[in-house]
């Protein structure tokens, strides 16, 4: 028995929900393979409209512009790892295993999930290694942030700095650390693949490394006195 695996999506990111017809599913998954082959700035509802053999009026039907879009993706992503967080270390008494197997999810490669047959997990990640920031970085980050836009990333964040009270209930920096800890997995990975000089992980592009990479920098944070 196949299990389908649902995400509550808030409502100020569409005008017609995606999720609920095959047309929406199709914008879902050609605009994650386009931005994915060429990048957000090449991306237009044009283009993706040709992609799809559909019209550029049938995809605005669901979508203001192509940066709420992007936010949705985006949304998407990081309420589906808030996901994979909890489920991962549900039954894990340990704290420090916890947060260890935390980072791991966060600086690994992500393999495609099955249960959501019109996104591909893998090339989403890719795309919110090098396309996330720009869902915030705007004139707009305000009033987007009053329509809790970027709740998911938010809710991600609070459950990994919970985990890391948990290692140490004194750490006066969970939140900080926790958005660290995210951001840090992905400039690590990005700059490996595009620009090894700024890493040390270049050579190999071993992703272990950045694993340990990062633990090494979060535990002798949250330890540190």
């Amino acid at each position: 028995m196949e299990i389908q695996l649902n995400i509550k999506m808030n409502e100020k990111l569409f005008i017609r929900n995606p999720e609920q017809s095959e047309l929406g599913k199709k914008i879902i998954l050609h605009s994650i393979q386009l931005i994915h082959k060429n990048g957000f700035e090449d991306f237009t509802f044009k283009k993706l409209a040709k992609e799809m053999s559909s019209t550029e009026a049938g995809i605005y039907r669901y979508f203001e512009n192509k940066h709420k879009l992007l936010i949705y993706l985006t949304a998407w992503y990081w309420s589906w790892l808030e996901y994979q967080v909890s489920f991962q270390t549900n039954n894990i008494k340990d704290s420090i295993v916890k947060l260890k197997m935390v980072i791991k999810l966060l600086a690994s490669t992500v393999e495609d999930d099955i249960r959501t047959g019109h996104i591909d997990e893998s090339c989403l990640h890719q795309i919110i290694i090098t396309e996330s920031a720009k869902t915030y970085l705007t004139k707009n980050v305000s009033q987007d942030n009053k329509d809790q836009l970027f709740k998911p990333y938010k809710d991600l964040c609070a459950v990994i700095g919970n985990i890391i009270l948990e290692c140490n209930p004194n750490y006066k920096y969970p939140k900080s650390l926790a958005s660290t800890i995210i951001e840090m997995a992905h400039f690590q990975n990005f700059f490996m693949h595009n620009l090894p000089s700024l890493t040390d992980f270049g050579a190999d592009k071993n992703e272990l490394e950045i694993v340990s990479f990062l633990e090494d920098l979060v535990f002798s944070s949250i330890h540190k006195g």
